[in-house]
């Protein structure tokens, strides 16, 4: 093998070596921000479960201490 043929290889795979590099930088940072937007997505989804619970529990207090109300009766005439 030539001492230029030898060269040209190492270029070339060194050009090769620079770009992959390169790509696995971009998908690297791409799953970061993939990472970071999930994360927020899930504070949100566990931020309205806390609001939804405490509102559930507010309900159910105000459900619990309400005065229950009265039956209608209906009146003797048609009791039977």
């Amino acid at each position: 093998m030539s001492k230029a043929a030898k060269t040209k290889a190492e270029i070339q795979f060194a050009a090769t070596q620079k770009k992959t590099k390169l790509a696995l930088q971009e998908r690297e940072i791409a799953d970061k921000e993939r990472a970071e937007h999930v994360a927020g997505l899930k504070a949100l989804r566990l931020a309205k479960a806390a609001v939804d619970k405490e509102t559930a529990e507010v309900a159910a207090a105000e459900k619990a201490t309400a005065i229950p109300k009265k039956t209608p009766r209906l009146p003797q005439a048609h009791r039977r």
